[in-house]
């Protein structure tokens, strides 16, 4: 079990390289780790996350109300409390907005595709959590459908949220989401991913053992999407003249025109 102080200098650490890689801007996401089962350690609002000394971290109970520290907490440790609640566990949270994962975040898309191998043993996939205002428990009511099963989760146009067994596991897994959203980009931009077939997948989730790599989630339909679910781009779609006619009628209608 980290001490304190060891937690305190890991957390600054890990804001430090977040803010280095360019996933916090300004003052920008927050991390949080367990001191035990009523208290946790937070990065304090309106600080930028690159700048922070062990000593300017704050102390906050299980309900995320600030106990000691000379800054404020932030407003997203609904987010925070709701993922502890919810795994026992998880040992630390961090909150950040990636560029690339938050572009995927910010277009609706989920980053479920059966792309890579070590992607898929250390993830799985990363659903899409429906968007909550920030500052608001509704931000993490659309995360709770996920917690459970996911250990990273994109926010829907707002960014990620990773957790894990340590503040570095934690880091680790926003640094591998990040990575997963900048190959997909470029697969896009290259004329589209090739995602890996089933049995390809199921082999895949089956060498967790070997690896001995623990995540809650199992292999199942669509998480992650694999080939045989893709839509096929050379399937021809058949519509008939009257077909056509109808939906241009259609839309005229609802244009007032007709």
């Amino acid at each position: 079990m980290a001490t304190e102080q060891q937690l305190r200098e890991d957390i600054v650490r890990t804001g430090r390289m977040m803010y280095e890689h360019g996933w916090m801007a300004a003052s920008d996401g927050n991390i949080t780790a367990r001191l035990g089962p009523d208290r946790m350690l937070a990065t304090p609002s309106g600080v930028c996350k690159g700048w922070l000394k062990p000593e300017d971290l704050i102390i906050c109970d299980a309900a995320g109300e600030k106990i000691s520290g000379t800054g404020q907490r932030t407003t997203e440790m609904h987010m925070h409390v709701a993922i502890y609640d919810e795994r026992a566990d998880v040992q630390a949270v961090v909150h950040a907005h990636p560029p690339t994962a938050t572009g995927f975040a910010v277009a609706g898309r989920a980053l479920n595709l059966g792309l890579m191998p070590e992607l898929i043993v250390s993830l799985g996939s990363v659903p899409l959590a429906e968007y909550g205002q920030p500052g608001t428990p509704a931000l993490s009511d659309g995360m709770l459908p996920y917690v459970g099963k996911y250990n990273a989760i994109l926010l829907a146009n707002h960014g990620a949220v990773c957790y894990g067994d340590s503040i570095m596991q934690a880091y680790a897994r926003m640094e591998t989401l990040e990575h997963l959203a900048r190959i997909s980009l470029v697969a896009e931009l290259l004329g589209g991913p090739k995602v890996l077939p089933r049995h390809e997948v199921e082999k895949l989730f089956e060498s967790r053992k070997r690896y001995g790599i623990s995540v809650p989630n199992d292999y199942e339909p669509g998480n992650p999407v694999v080939a045989e679910e893709m839509p096929d781009k050379d399937e021809k779609l058949e519509i008939t003249r009257q077909q056509i006619l109808a939906m241009v009628d259609e839309a005229l209608r609802m244009k007032g025109v007709l």
